[in-house]
């Protein structure tokens, strides 16, 4: 697990951009803040070195010039639209997000809510908002967006929407998930800023694609395999390389809308500051990588991920074929097949030997362990259990967690708990692990070490439980199944 990434250096380098950027507005600038903010773990498993809450630090570090603009789509919550990494709906999400904000200080602008068409749900939410003292405004649907700019930049059309009292210099408009309307939120208040006399200017931070590295990189390749579902493309910026002469990368759907947006920030200034959309851009990513190889390393390994689960996706569901597909394409264009990881074939062998479900996983000193299904655990638990003693030393033959502990557990699932599968799962593994810790230093030393497995990646001969899965991600180890099920059934849990 080498290092490739240089996350102070980043921090600094972001925090120095952007203060410029704002300087260049004359002292306002309205940041459209994509992807995840606080959890963003795919960009620490390509960037490793990357920390997950990197970009929430970097805020941090101008708390005091930073103001947070939440914007939600009220077609989303009238839909009770859910993120699928978090489980709760945008609405709550909303207000997850308040939470983690004030707890580290930052101003609450306020949540707009974007697309207001008298939603039920919409006016519901509104009137929580309320009842908990937090400021809303309401941005409205203007027909014929985003093409008819005479409209969109009139009275009648930002000009409808609430005007968002801010006093910061930087006003980060973030969101529960895409399709929220931080653009439209952004250049809403350009207008209404433009209109009170105020200088003001928009930029966009996304940390993918990274504009400064090839199209092909393993790291922007990773980002498409990412958002496959999506329809999304990297594509190189033509804008820029026709004003600049200079190759970047940029997203396909903000190179489609950059005329748009740059006839609105005409329309709304009189000039746009932009001449391609990587000039919207803040991200410093770039800079920041330490050791390419790394980085490359990295993101192949998660493309790969990438791949088992769009195939366990569409063996579960029976949709996902067409992504599939993509990142089967995106494989071929990075020059990476489905065994890249020593880990999968040492999963295979097992099976294969043992004729059931087997584990093995890439144990930070390169090494290999396996994990096979027994009497008393499961495959996701014996592989737990030899890569909690390979990182600790201890001999893989050494019995540490005693028959005496497993067989009650065991018979309380099966006879009291009417379990028809005996085996232990992972997270059970554990908690007996805790229990023989007791009494056994050698436990509590495996305890100890379950840290050291953070990045680790785990492959698997069969789709295993969402209780092993979710442990496993849990202790922050990396999980690819082969798209089958151990049994023949129609129904699975």
């Amino acid at each position: 697990m080498r290092k490739g990434f240089d996350n102070d250096k980043y921090i600094s380098l972001q925090a120095q951009h952007i203060r410029e950027r704002i300087d260049q507005f004359g002292g306002k600038l309205y940041l459209e803040f994509g992807g995840k903010l606080f959890d963003d773990y795919h960009a620490s498993r390509v960037l490793p070195g990357f920390e997950p809450d990197s970009k929430i630090r970097m805020l941090k570090s101008m708390v005091d010039e930073v103001e947070v603009v939440i914007a939600i789509n009220a077609n989303d919550i009238e839909k009770s639209k859910v993120r699928g990494d978090l489980g709760i709906t945008y609405d709550e999400d909303v207000l997850r997000l308040m939470d983690i904000f004030r707890s580290m200080g930052f101003l609450i602008g306020g949540v707009v809510i974007t697309h207001y068409a008298n939603q039920g749900s919409a006016d519901a939410f509104r009137k929580r908002l309320s009842t908990m003292g937090i400021t809303s405004y309401l941005h409205y649907p203007i027909e014929g967006y985003p093409n008819d700019i005479d409209l969109i930049v009139s009275d009648e059309g930002y000009g409808k929407n609430d005007y968002i009292e801010t006093t910061r210099p930087l006003v980060v408009v973030t969101a529960p998930g895409p399709g929220s309307g931080k653009m439209a939120t952004c250049l809403s208040q350009l207008y209404h800023e433009h209109k009170r006399g105020v200088k003001a200017g928009y930029a966009k931070y996304e940390t993918f694609p990274i504009w400064n590295l090839p199209l092909n990189h393993p790291v922007n390749i990773a980002y498409e395999a990412a958002t496959a579902d999506l329809d999304d493309d990297n594509i190189i910026d033509p804008f820029h390389l026709e004003a600049y002469g200079e190759t970047t990368v940029n997203y396909n759907r903000d190179v489609e809308i950059f005329p748009v947006l740059k006839s609105m920030m005409e329309r709304i200034q009189g000039e746009s500051p932009y001449l391609s959309p990587t000039d919207m851009g803040v991200n410093m990513a770039g800079y920041a990588i330490v050791n390419d190889d790394a980085c490359r390393g990295a993101a192949n390994d998660e493309i790969v991920r990438r791949y088992f689960k769009a195939a366990v996706d569409l063996k579960k569901t029976g949709e996902g074929e067409r992504d599939l597909q993509k990142i089967e394409f995106l494989m071929n264009r990075a020059g990476i097949t489905a065994n890249l990881s020593p880990a999968r074939s040492a999963a295979l062998l097992k099976e294969e030997m043992t004729g059931a479900p087997a584990g093995a996983m890439v144990l930070p000193d390169g090494s290999v362990v396996t994990g096979k299904t027994g009497n008393l655990l499961g495959a996701a638990s014996a592989l737990l259990m030899n890569a909690l003693k390979g990182v600790s030393g201890v001999d893989d033959e050494l019995d540490v967690i005693s028959d005496d502990v497993l067989e009650p557990i065991c018979h309380l699932k099966t006879e009291h708990l009417k379990s028809q599968n005996p085996r232990l799962h992972s997270d059970e593994t554990l908690l007996a692990l805790s229990v023989s810790s007791v009494n056994n230093p050698l436990a509590a030393e495996l305890i100890d070490n379950a840290d050291k497995l953070r990045g680790c990646d785990a492959y698997f001969s069969v789709i295993v439980s969402a209780a092993d899965e979710n442990l496993f991600k849990t202790l922050g180890i990396n999980v690819c199944c082969e798209p089958k099920y151990e049994s023949h059934r129609y129904y699975h849990k």
